[in-house]
């Protein structure tokens, strides 16, 4: 891909004219023939330094292994060699001689010496030496020894396969489930990663069991991107870490031609997961080959596809030039049987498959749905797809998002990833909603407009409309389409951002979604989109709020009035009866029940942020003459009541104490506990330091999101206190907070408030609303 390799596109997605793809492909390609250059000028000068130091000795070796072994020494690199030898008595004096020279030039060192046999017998134990002595390469003494050692291990690697592959693969295993998936990380190990480079040796140690074939030249390709990468990133840094962190990669990027951190990172994605592919793979034919030998397995699927040894691969006759839907047909058949397409199929629905008509034909649509509705079994099938370049083919515009990052912690996936992964939740929501079609294709497509600028939402219903066309849905089926993609957003954002109580809101939503079956569906594809998207997207907490958004706007669709805020509930009005302020803790969610007053929010705030309590979410509703204790004659004290419900988990430690929670809320009513100073006092005995760059926050006044406030919309970067800060700072304008909804998103804190002034109005001072946005920026940068 031109954008990848070539840099295409700048920090706003915008396209690069043709000669600018050109010159940035060229400046890569030599960026990248420099590094290649320097390691194998630099192993040369080290196999020349080694043989001088070994001398014209007489049935010795110096073996290297590792990546000097393979001759990819980066700048960070270790040397490993293994000197070889026939049981000589001098043997501890002749390796001094080589490893002391080492040592003081400052290279670090992995040594052994052995005999062939007692390499022969590590190896047969030891899975990194057996590893590391299968790709061994002479560098200086008796090339005799040197071969005698690779030609035993190996022969015993071929021997013991089906002990050794199984053991590699629970290795690999594990170290995949320690560093996570390369191609979907922000900052990953470009060695130890899923799809990293240590893969590649894996697929190497399998191809040399003879069980599977060597690394194909795509997977080399991708490898020595990888290899490129981790070169120019040890050259940047001077250290041998192999993480790729945020505050390198543009710099790395540069050194390999790359024009910015967002090409890096697409470049990496897509070449690990061309060897998280192969990987695969292989193991799937080490597991054949350790597997006891049965009867061959073959039956039909669909038409023309049929399940052979646990693949499905294409019957007999079949003819992908003459049947343009078999690609679909065979993929759908594939997920719904819970199978892998093999390898060879792909590659010839690749090379031979034609074009689809559009419109599609209905069996074509068919076969997209039903792939799709196999949910997590269609992601594997769909890799294989876009791996051979069958979805490009299929759907143009995915071009647009393939392998493109998103540099946001929020996010566990790349843009294309995210939306297959999506389409899969969604699967689990096919009998909630009326049209399941529209569900898995709106899920598929809702994030599609983030391959170009501007608002995704609004970009993206564009090409939905151009897709469902394409697709061949109906007119009616295009224009829902649109609309699910439009505001895929709107039930999540406006569920956590606005008061749920407020007539407005229900009503906006009501009017912007229109049609029953388009808000189902937004329902669900909101359940699946914050599942595929991380753990910091969804949970209970926005589930319900999102449910009773839907919920309140179904019933104003149907005819009835706007719904009234709702009646405290008994446990509510059990916890105001306490007077003064009152506190329960259920698991993260800490409800606080007080007299309603001017400052409670931020007061309330700051109570957790002096417990350690990290705020993830917060709501805060209101109502009027609940008995807060007798007066002075004895008749019960009638006082507005505010109910505080926070999302909030401890810093670190366990969870917080209710009983001191409510004891320091209530001193903090009564004015006994100075929460500023002690938080001030806190913030001074940190000590700062530097992170990873944000964006700068930003504070908007909203007027048309409430009949009865202003809306107040702050995005920042999360810290802690920080809400507890904002709320001083309106206290501070002299402004009322009358209701809250606290969102963080990772590192991201996205806080809405529906603030009036002293009389209750919304605000209509101009200079009081400048003053307010000044205020509140000032304490969140």
């Amino acid at each position: 891909m031109a954008d990848v390799i070539g840099g295409a596109h700048g920090p706003a997605g915008e396209v690069a004219p043709p000669g600018r793809e050109v010159s940035r492909a060229s400046a890569t390609a030599e960026a990248r023939a420099a590094l290649g250059a320097a390691r194998a000028a630099r192993t040369g000068e080290l196999d020349r330094e080694l043989a001088r130091l070994l001398g014209a000795e007489a049935d010795v070796a110096l073996v290297a292994v590792g990546s000097h072994g393979r001759e990819e020494l980066t700048p960070g690199g270790d040397l490993d060699l293994v000197l070889l030898h026939r049981g000589r008595p001098d043997i501890s004096a002749l390796a001094d001689r080589v490893w002391y020279p080492i040592w003081d030039s400052g290279q670090r060192l992995d040594h052994s010496v052995r005999t062939p046999e007692e390499g022969r017998a590590v190896a047969r134990e030891d899975m990194k030496a057996a590893l590391g002595l299968i790709s061994a390469r002479h560098v200086a003494g008796d090339p005799a020894l040197t071969r005698e050692l690779r030609e035993t291990v190996l022969t015993d690697w071929r021997a013991d396969a089906r002990r050794r592959l199984p053991e590699l693969r629970e290795m690999s295993r594990s170290r995949w489930s320690r560093y996570g998936e390369l191609a979907f990380l922000l900052e990953p190990d470009l060695k130890e990663s899923r799809g990293g480079l240590r893969d590649v040796h894996a697929m190497q140690a399998i191809a040399a069991a003879w069980v599977a074939p060597a690394p194909t030249a795509r997977v080399r390709e991708a490898y020595d991107l990888l290899l490129d990468v981790r070169h120019a990133l040890h050259e940047h840094t001077g250290r041998a870490g192999d993480r790729l962190v945020l505050q390198e990669q543009d710099a790395v990027a540069g050194a390999v031609g790359l024009l910015d951190a967002h090409a890096l990172l697409r470049a990496v994605a897509e070449a690990a997961r061309t060897v998280t592919y192969a990987a695969d793979h292989a193991w799937r034919t080490v597991s054949r080959f350790c597997s006891p030998p049965g009867r061959p397995v073959r039956r039909p699927l669909a038409d023309g596809v049929v399940e052979q040894d646990g693949e499905v691969v294409l019957a007999l006759g079949a003819d992908p030039g003459k049947d343009p839907v078999l690609v679909l047909r065979a993929a759908a058949a594939a997920a719904q049987a819970g199978l892998p397409l093999s390898i060879a199929t792909v590659e010839k629905l690749a090379k031979e498959a034609a074009p689809l008509p559009v419109p599609w034909p209905p069996q074509a649509r068919d076969a997209l749905v039903t792939l799709l509705g196999a949910g997590p079994a269609a992601i594997g099938v769909w890799e294989a797809l876009d791996q051979a370049g069958l979805i490009v083919h299929l759907l143009p515009d995915w071009e647009r998002v393939r392998n493109r990052p998103q540099r946001n912690p929020v996010h566990t996936f790349t843009v294309d990833r995210h939306l297959v992964e999506t389409a899969a939740r969604a699967a689990a929501h096919t009998r909630d909603v009326a049209r399941p079609d529209l569900l898995l294709v709106g899920a598929l497509l809702h994030d599609i407009g983030k391959g170009w600028p501007g608002d995704h939402s609004r970009t993206g219903a564009v090409m939905a409309r151009d897709l469902g066309q394409r697709l061949g849905f109906d007119a009616a089926d295009v224009r829902a389409l649109e609309a699910i993609v439009r505001h895929h957003l709107l039930l999540p954002e406006t569920a956590t951002r606005r008061d749920l109580d407020d007539p407005v809101t229900i009503e906006t939503v009501a009017e912007a979604v229109g049609d029953p079956v388009v808000l189902e569906t937004l329902a669900a594809l909101a359940i699946a989109d914050g599942q595929a998207t991380g753990p910091a997207a969804w949970g209970a907490w926005k589930a319900r709020l999102v449910a009773e958004l839907a919920r309140r706007v179904a019933a104003v669709l149907a005819g009835a009035p706007p719904p009234v805020a709702p009646d405290p509930t008994p446990e509510q009005l059990a916890l105001a009866r306490h007077g003064g302020g009152a506190v329960r803790v259920t698991g993260s969610r800490i409800t606080m029940v007080a007299p309603d007053r001017s400052g409670l929010l931020w007061q309330a705030a700051g109570v957790l942020a002096l417990h350690r309590l990290a705020v993830r979410g917060a709501r805060t509703v209101s109502w009027a003459a609940v008995a807060h204790g007798p007066n002075g004659d004895g008749r019960p004290h009638q006082a507005d009541t505010a109910v505080l419900e926070f999302i909030a988990v401890p810093e670190y430690g366990s969870g917080p104490d209710p009983a001191a929670l409510e004891a320091d809320l209530r001193r903090v009513l009564a004015g006994r506990l100075d929460v500023a100073a002690r938080l001030e006092r806190r913030a001074r005995s940190y000590k700062p330091r530097k992170g990873v760059p944000v964006p700068p926050p930003r504070v908007t006044l909203l007027d048309d999101a409430s009949s009865t406030a202003t809306v107040m919309e702050v995005r920042a970067h999360d810290r802690p206190g920080l809400l507890w800060r904002i709320g001083h700072a309106l206290g501070s304008c002299g402004v009322q907070v009358r209701g809250a909804r606290v969102e963080t998103l990772g590192a991201e804190a996205v806080d809405v408030f529906y603030i009036v002034d002293e009389d209750g109005h919304p605000l209509a001072d101009l200079a009081l609303r400048e003053t307010i946005r000044r205020s509140v920026l000032d304490v969140v940068r």
